[in-house]
């Protein structure tokens, strides 16, 4: 098919929930993707960090193959192997205690808040269920992660919510504390049968979830010292601290897991996006505190550890060595030094970790205009936020097609 009729297709058939730019994509190669007419494009977008180890990738591919020959489906009342093999691996190098599978990052997070709601139930009883959240932040668009998510632009339309959220602004430590309640000493003290009730003691609080850098918020890390004092709040309040690795994990930011990069251990964390390499899955990664919270019944899902996923999954991961995620940090500083000296006008601050990047961009441009530019020109990227160009490029992008992406940005922002 041709692009045009690709697209009057879509207008005929498909709910069209999705602002798309106007380009169809029929194959990939590496970083490179290509139009059904052969026009070439470079990808900074990797289907938004799902694609971390590229298009037309043999190895991935074959394993794909063998594993749907064996076996394609089967419910989690049984066992395989391609789902335990992955989740020892997972836990061996995320340091986390055990694992359960899902399909996407917004049902990966539905399942970090159920996991957070019955550890404190479990614990203290009734009246301390309430998780803090950022504002800028995206946990999803399920009802309840539309409810955690701390941008009132996604909340238009589909009240009611779910309760039991509180957006916070980040790197705010009188902040966090405010919401909590109680003071420091009082909560460390409190060990669910003294006088003062857990709502005194935390603001009715279980949780605390972020994303270390916030990617639909506009690519913006979180201060190192407040997430060590983050940790340490949590820890004395034991309320837990949650991270939603959606987007961040996975390699993309030059550490398997971002918290990685930060130096401190969360209670629980998500991760989808990057793992399968382009099939869905998602998941929840338990510390011991946590690894016996949900038992039978509590949690399940139909596809959730796939044996076809599964097998996808730890291909990735083989590929992403320590040394490739060595690799990844330095295409990041790579890429972050070339626009830098660019000494560009519409040039602001550029954000982020390994390929995990924004810019921020002034002028009379909007960022989807440029975006929009960059694809005319031969380069996918895509926005963050109100102001910045989000790059989130296969994590085996080789320099010479980062060279090419950036003489295309350069020249869309040279005219912005």
């Amino acid at each position: 098919m041709t692009s045009s009729e690709i697209k009057t297709l879509d207008a005929s058939h498909v709910m069209q929930t999705y602002g798309r730019f106007d380009v169809a994509i029929e194959r990939g190669e590496g970083a490179k993707l290509y139009s059904p007419e052969g026009r070439e494009y470079v990808d900074f977008t990797s289907g938004i960090g799902v694609n971390s180890i590229g298009y037309g990738n043999t190895a991935w591919a074959e394993a794909i193959y063998a594993q749907a020959l064996k076996l394609g489906h089967i419910s989690n009342l049984f066992y395989t192997e391609p789902y335990a093999r992955l989740a020892g691996e997972l836990t061996r190098r995320s340091g986390m205690a055990n694992v359960f599978f899902a399909n996407a990052g917004g049902e990966a997070n539905e399942g970090l808040i159920k996991l957070a709601r019955k550890y404190s139930r479990d614990k203290y009883g009734d009246g301390r269920s309430t998780i803090l959240t950022l504002r800028q932040s995206f946990h999803g668009r399920t009802v309840t992660t539309l409810a955690a998510t701390g941008q009132e632009q996604f909340h238009r339309h589909f009240f009611p919510f779910t309760e039991g959220f509180k957006h916070i602004p980040a790197n705010d430590i009188k902040a966090l504390e405010a919401a909590l309640g109680a003071s420091a000493a009082k909560a460390a003290s409190f060990d669910g049968t003294a006088a003062l009730a857990p709502e005194e003691a935390d603001g009715g609080v279980c949780a605390v979830m972020v994303e270390l850098i916030q990617g639909e918020g506009g690519v913006l890390p979180l201060d190192r010292k407040y997430v060590t004092a983050l940790r340490r709040i949590c820890d004395e309040r034991d309320v837990l601290f949650l991270a939603d690795e959606v987007q961040t994990g996975i390699g993309r930011t030059g550490k398997l897991f971002a918290y990685q990069n930060y130096g401190v251990m969360p209670d629980a964390a998500t991760f989808a996006k990057g793992i399968a390499g382009g099939l869905p899955m998602g998941g929840v990664l338990a510390s011991e505190k946590c690894a016996s919270v949900l038992g039978a019944g509590d949690h399940a899902t139909t596809f959730g550890g796939n044996p076809i996923a599964a097998a996808a999954a730890l291909e990735v991961l083989s590929q992403l060595s320590d040394g490739a995620l060595d690799e990844v940090a330095r295409k990041g500083e790579y890429i972050k030094g070339a626009i830098a000296g660019w000494g560009l006008p519409a040039v602001g601050e550029i954000r982020g970790m390994g390929l995990m990047l924004g810019v921020s961009v002034a002028g009379a441009s909007l960022p989807k205009e440029l975006a929009s530019r960059c694809i005319e020109n031969g380069l996918l990227i895509l926005t963050a936020g109100s102001d910045a160009l989000r790059m989130l490029p296969p994590l085996t992008i080789s320099y010479e097609e980062i060279d090419r992406g950036l003489e295309i940005l350069k020249g869309v922002l040279e005219t912005a």
